[in-house]
């Protein structure tokens, strides 16, 4: 039950004429072409209120506008080394590019309306990190799928917050 509530939970350009001067720039639709991993991990203290947060993720279809689907279920199958607690969940989201991630986790629905559901007071303790899809080896090519989205999912649509939330190379800063 708990791993298919967890699964609706997660179904800097100029600012173009027409835009408020102080909102979120769209993501571009043009650079949308390396897809990214969004995961979330950690545990759920309030599961009631996770699938609450799930269904809001759901019926918002903002993974549907912004390209994002599941490719992993919460819990493992199997756990071959260390211990798994039985509230601790690790899901994988696939966003054609980090600019639609970006979109997602800065839209206004998702922050005004959405993410409260989980956060006040908190439903559990997650980590949400993105990672970059890695090349496919030489070898490999031709025996997996292609590793590509064949269609537009630019989210120049979806309203933005005011001050995005976004990781250091977004930013300029250097490590």
């Amino acid at each position: 039950m708990i791993a298919a509530a967890f699964l609706l939970i997660l179904q800097s350009a100029p600012v173009e004429a027409g835009v408020d001067a102080g909102a979120a720039p769209p993501p571009p639709a043009s650079t949308c072409d390396a897809p990214v991993y969004m995961v979330v991990e950690g545990r759920t203290l309030d599961r009631t209120r996770m699938i609450a947060y799930g269904r809001a993720i759901a019926e918002s279809r903002l993974y549907e506008q912004l390209g994002g689907y599941y490719v992993t279920v919460p819990r493992p199958l199997e756990v071959f080394e260390g211990e798994v607690a039985p509230d601790y969940v690790n899901l994988t989201v696939r966003f054609p590019c980090i600019e639609n991630a970006r979109a997602f986790w800065n839209s206004r629905a998702y922050r005004d309306d959405i993410l409260p559901i989980r956060q006040d007071p908190p439903a559990g303790d997650y980590t949400v990190t993105i990672y970059a899809e890695a090349p496919l080896r030489e070898d490999m090519v031709g025996r997996v799928g292609d590793n590509r989205f064949t269609a537009d999912f630019s989210g120049a649509e979806i309203e933005q917050v005011d001050e995005p939330v976004v990781g250091p190379e977004a930013r300029g800063d250097s490590e």
